[in-house]
């Protein structure tokens, strides 16, 4: 009796047991592994307290494990174990590259497995917003399936499949999307002007994939090779080229039409810029010379004046207009006088007679008067008016006389 007493106090009778609850399997007892799981161990602490060790936690780990004492009648404890396992892309199911033509219908697909079960992303590697037609935009797509109606060029990239649970690391795969299409140009400017001896850029803009041949050419289809003359230039981002062909001195041989050309494996396309001569500029110099006097003239019968007073003869001078002279002058601007007389011009547009009322004068009393008055016209009153017409300056001197 003292000695099973003994016993009990030394915990010799009363065993700890751990126990696998799913599967019934017998892991540990008292200081010893049952299990043959080389993983599994067990501590205690004066008898008191038990402890189950798991190395290298797997996910078969997880379930519900007893902590047993075999007294009577027996006492336990249940705990669950939770084994929580980062997410991990799975290769087979999950799309790869893909090349398409532009127009079709694309799926994009992603698998993942991990503890809870991850949540799928899709976003555009580059960071740019996800295009869905219609002309709407996303920064992302949730779901492990990501489907595109009638795939167009802007959707064209690499993108991400990002699988996350909450337990670290998050992982992504990048999957690209490439679309296919024929070349396109177009041209802002298809007809430009130029001067003999300037510079000139013509541009096109190309679109195309795969990527194109690019090239100029003239009207007779020789492609425009890089020299001294000519420049041609190419730039490109994914799909898109910026052509562009210099014409460093621009001569008369140059003007017409030239061609930009892209080429893929899908088609061909080309662009057409017509330049055409700007005529140069030139500057006349501006004269203040009078038109030259015709040297025919008639006989001035339709001017009489009314007073008339004994003048000096004008001394010869540059500026000297002839009988001749004046009568055409006068007869050429008759009408315009009578009809704007200025301020300082009444007096003499008072003695200007309608020419109807001097058809029957003889021309020679008309020519006999403008010679009178000639010989008689004073210097105390001359003024100098000056008209244009037909793009030449007719000067005229109306002279008054003092009464």
């Amino acid at each position: 009796m003292g000695s099973r007493r003994l016993k009990r106090r030394t915990g010799f009778l009363f065993q700890v047991a751990w126990l696998r609850v799913d599967t019934q399997t017998i892991l540990t007892i008292a200081n010893h592994v049952i299990t043959k799981n080389h993983r599994i161990g067990v501590t205690h602490s004066e008898h008191k307290t038990w402890l189950l060790h798991i190395r290298d936690v797997r996910e078969s780990d997880r379930g519900n494990y007893m902590c047993q004492i075999n007294t009577d009648p027996m006492k336990s404890q249940i705990g669950y174990l939770e084994v929580v396992v980062p997410p991990d892309i799975l290769d087979y199911p999950t799309s790869t590259d893909m090349v398409v033509r532009e127009g079709s219908n694309v799926s994009l697909r992603c698998e993942a497995t991990g503890s809870p079960t991850p949540n799928i992303t899709w976003r555009r590697e580059d960071g740019e917003l996800i295009n869905l037609g219609n002309n709407q935009e996303v920064p992302s797509i949730d779901g492990p399936v990501f489907n595109i109606t009638k795939v167009n060029r802007l959707q064209m990239g690499a993108y991400l499949c990002i699988a996350s649970n909450g337990v670290p690391p998050t992982v992504s795969k990048r999957i690209m999307l490439v679309v296919h299409f024929t070349p396109m140009i177009w041209i802002q400017n298809q007809l430009v002007g130029a001067q003999e001896g300037q510079q000139m850029t013509l541009e096109c803009h190309s679109e195309a994939f795969p990527k194109s041949i690019n090239y100029w050419t003239r009207e007779n289809n020789v492609i425009i090779a890089n020299g001294e003359k000519y420049e041609p230039s190419f730039s490109d981002n994914v799909y898109k080229v910026h052509m562009k062909l210099m014409i460093r001195s621009v001569a008369m041989s140059d003007y017409g039409s030239y061609k930009c050309i892209s080429k893929n494996s899908l088609g061909e396309t080309d662009g057409s810029i017509k330049l055409y001569h700007i005529p140069t500029p030139t500057t006349e110099p501006t004269t203040t010379s009078t038109l030259p006097v015709p040297t025919t003239v008639d006989p001035v019968e339709n001017i009489q004046w009314s007073r008339q007073k004994p003048m000096p003869s004008l001394e010869p001078s540059s500026n000297e207009i002839t009988d001749a002279s004046l009568s055409t002058v006068v007869r050429s601007e008759e009408t315009r006088i009578r009809g704007r007389p200025s301020h300082e011009e009444n007096h003499e547009a008072e003695n200007v007679i309608d020419t109807n009322s001097h058809k029957n004068v003889d021309n020679d009393i008309g020519q006999r008067r403008i010679d009178n008055t000639a010989q008689s016209m004073s210097s105390k009153s001359s003024t100098w008016h000056c008209v244009t017409r037909s793009s030449a300056a007719i000067c005229i001197i109306m002279l008054s006389a003092l009464s």
